[in-house]
């Protein structure tokens, strides 16, 4: 199981900083793996439980030993956010035979982050001892993490106290995801064993590459991203207007976002063909300046009469 230390932002090769420090710092450089007992390990995406991407991933946790638990949408939930269903109730049902020998695998009528909540909740034996969540069949980066379901399932774990991994393949046709899948569980083990940090979850975006020709693995920032042309307004056979949600990316800004300053943002490293591993974390308390913020009984009292 290839363990992961962090070294300061230089290329692979350089020296790296003592093994004490743990300080999330540039390129990430492989080392000999110290002894790791299996992982009790619950995963779950956004694409589905037929979806190639979560296929692969279960089966290279499997294929290391790992207890694997799979608990997913029953079909296509992209970009559900974190929605819950409060509605209607949810089914699971077992689904063994679409994944790897030695897997446990349930299909769930609900969202993302509802097979989270159920999977530890109510169908896991055992508390897991790692959540991960993909591989998603397209990138998430930048904002864009927001509307993930795949991000917002990985999410979900932290939220409970559990650390938590999103892993996505940044290309929404590439379909070889063993270079993800494998990265995946080595950036995971290698967090395990360095002692995860309580609260924080990794987004993990890998480009569409063999692996070998995949960039060095970097520390990054989420970008803000920006879209135009978002809703295509089309006719149905009666005349009446509906719309698609389309659109493209036209910025990609490096703006008001946190992180170290001497991190790339995701959005830059992937198209560099590097990977990037960004941490977040479910607190979204605002950052900036607040020493000037207006008094609240102001804003209460309203502007009064002209």
């Amino acid at each position: 199981m290839p363990w992961m230390r962090f070294a300061l932002g230089k290329p692979a090769g350089c020296s790296p900083r003592h093994p004490g420090d743990r300080r999330l710092r540039g390129t990430l450089i492989a080392r000999a793996p110290p002894a790791m007992a299996p992982l009790r390990i619950l995963i779950c995406n956004d694409d589905g439980v037929f979806a190639a991407g979560i296929q692969a991933l279960a089966a290279e946790a499997a294929a290391r030993g790992h207890q694997v638990t799979v608990v997913c949408p029953d079909q296509e939930r992209s970009a559900t956010g974190h929605g819950l269903t409060l509605q209607t109730p949810l089914r699971a049902e077992r689904a063994d035979q679409l994944f790897a020998p030695g897997v446990t695998a349930w299909a769930c009528s609900g969202t993302p982050s509802d097979c989270v909540k159920l999977g530890l909740f109510r169908l896991l034996e055992e508390p897991p001892q790692l959540v991960l969540s993909g591989i998603n069949h397209g990138p998430n980066l930048g904002t864009d993490v927001l509307y993930s379901g795949t991000v917002s399932a990985a999410m979900e774990g932290t939220i409970e106290g559990y650390p938590a991994l999103a892993v996505s393949s940044a290309d929404f046709k590439w379909r070889q995801f063993g270079p993800a899948a494998r990265l995946a569980l080595d950036v995971a083990e290698g967090m395990v064993a360095a002692g995860w940090r309580e609260g924080m979850l990794l987004n993990l975006n890998v480009p569409p590459l063999p692996s070998e020709a995949i960039g060095p693995l970097r520390w990054c920032r989420t970008a803000v991203r920006r879209y135009t042309d978002q809703f295509d307004r089309r006719e149905d056979p009666r005349g009446r207007t509906y719309y698609w949600l389309a659109g493209e990316v036209v910025d990609d800004l490096d703006a008001a976002v946190a992180g170290p300053a001497d991190w790339p943002t995701d959005v830059a490293w992937i198209a560099a063909g590097g990977a990037s591993l960004t941490p977040l974390q479910p607190e979204l308390f605002w950052r900036g300046a607040t020493d000037n913020l207006p008094n609240p009984a102001a804003l209460s009292a309203g502007p009064g009469p002209a």
